[in-house]
């Protein structure tokens, strides 16, 4: 009997702005991403998206602006590039209305809000969703973002990581610990909604934190939602071992992204894990076309609306270097930053110069191009399941609903045929559907040290 061929796992990748990945195509005639700021264009990707079996909408967010290329945010604001931004979390339900399965990832910095406070916003989301909710923890690497909010400067990188392992320890407290399963009972004959043998009050004094409350919502379907997380740093490999379910990579080719990988899943073991509690998923962006020739045409058409200076701006807040200081072959003095370190690490090894940067954004973004017809296109992601060892893909949009919707009618029936690629949705929660075992965190995961498994307390 032969083996089971391993399904891939994709989300779609947007952000509630006009200027996403790939710069510049807002000025497509095609592009609705204009519209980001109207319930329809969430509303109508929600359902596109389902139809196409995707598992889920990723939506990335930043708290502050690209301000570091050229000094301001000149290039920024005329291309949009992540600016004007809105809230991500608050058309989440709008599509989950018009959504049975579609599960939603939502970016949330934890210097954003209190832990106390946000968990119950993310356990709001998680009933209205029917537990559908996945949080992509990011920890900033804006110096903008701090001084708005506070006027002050951004702490050091791996400084941001123990904040944010404290930032969890506070939420698994809250929604794993502080209310029982057994506690709503919802008994009108007794007048006993909630029982408060079963409610117990967190409290917590930490470095960071001080928290001494009960959790203001009652359990949701998964408790905690599905962890996502980015961070490729060697201390963010960390974090993701020993938090996240998820973790999204950036890789040039299957070699680098196999890498990747098996650090990221020696990081889990190596936190008392299984490696396959841990799914990646690699940015990719998709041009398929009916045939070769039509999509390198629609390709060559994308590139004459695209702008790489845009992309320029976008990476130099990645980075923290100020590209627009350097000529077009001048040796650029990369050096470890408070940014993102691993952008930094990619580019000084490499070599980049101004002119090679902006060959490579040449769509507007960093992220590989597949380009080809449907057959291609399978093989390539094929390739990145088999040899990059990854789990599945972050779609980036390059024309919006059109990158979607080409690519649902084009390259997923595909991928059914060659048996790599679902053809239902699998019934329950958000991490249910891509682990196939509960709605609940596994009980070796570090959240498990902060379930109750007492009797219950009374007053």
């Amino acid at each position: 009997m032969a083996a089971q061929k391993k399904q891939i796992l994709l989300n779609a990748f947007n952000m509630a702005c006009v200027g996403h990945i790939n710069h510049g195509l807002w000025t497509h005639p095609r592009d609705r991403s204009s519209a980001y700021n109207t319930l329809g264009y969430w509303t109508d990707q929600a359902k596109l998206l389902e139809r196409g079996l995707f598992d889920g909408l990723f939506i990335a967010d930043i708290i502050g602006v690209y301000d570091v290329y050229g000094d301001g945010i000149d290039v920024t604001a005329r291309e949009a590039v992540q600016l004007p931004v809105n809230d991500p979390t608050v058309m989440i339900t709008a599509m989950a209305a018009v959504t049975e399965h579609l599960g939603f990832g939502v970016t949330i910095n934890v210097h954003q809000e209190a832990p106390y406070t946000f968990a119950r916003r993310l356990s709001t989301l998680d009933h209205l969703t029917g537990g559908r909710i996945g949080w992509n923890i990011v920890t900033g690497y804006l110096d903008s973002a701090h001084r708005a909010q506070s006027g002050g400067t951004l702490p050091a990188h791996d400084r941001r990581y123990d904040y944010a392992d404290e930032y969890l320890e506070v939420l698994y407290r809250l929604w794993e610990g502080s209310w029982d399963d057994a506690a709503v009972r919802r008994d009108r004959a007794a007048r006993v909604f909630s029982d408060p043998a079963h409610i117990r009050k967190v409290a917590h004094r930490g470095e960071f934190f001080a928290v001494d409350g009960y959790h203001l919502s009652e359990p949701s379907p998964q408790r905690t939602p599905v962890l996502y997380q980015a961070g490729a740093s060697g201390r963010g490999r960390a974090f993701a071992g020993r938090h996240a379910e998820c973790v999204f990579i950036s890789a040039r080719d299957t070699a680098t992204a196999r890498e990747s990988v098996r650090a990221i899943r020696a990081e889990a073991v190596a936190a008392g894990r299984n490696p396959d509690d841990v799914k990646v998923f690699v940015g990719l962006a998709v041009i398929p076309g009916r045939t070769r020739a039509e999509a390198e045409a629609k390709r060559d058409e994308y590139l004459s609306y695209a702008s790489p200076e845009a992309g320029l701006a976008h990476f130099s807040a990645s980075t923290g270097i100020d590209f627009a200081r350097y000529g077009l072959d001048e040796a650029i003095p990369y050096a470890p930053g408070n940014a993102i370190q691993s952008a930094t690490a990619a580019a000084a090894k490499r070599g980049l110069t101004k002119r090679d940067l902006l060959a490579e954004l040449q769509l507007g973004g960093r992220y590989p191009v597949l380009t080809g017809d449907a057959v291609a296109i399978a093989d390539e992601l094929q390739a990145w399941i088999e040899e990059g060892e990854v789990d599945g893909f972050n779609l980036s949009r390059i024309v919006v609903p059109e990158s979607f919707s080409d690519f649902i009618d084009l390259v997923i029936p595909e991928l059914q045929d060659r048996g790599l690629y679902k053809t239902a949705y699998a019934e329950g929660s958000l991490r249910a559907k891509l682990f196939g075992q509960g709605d609940r965190l596994p009980a070796r995961h570090p959240a498990e040290a902060h379930r109750h498994r007492g009797a219950p307390q009374r007053s």
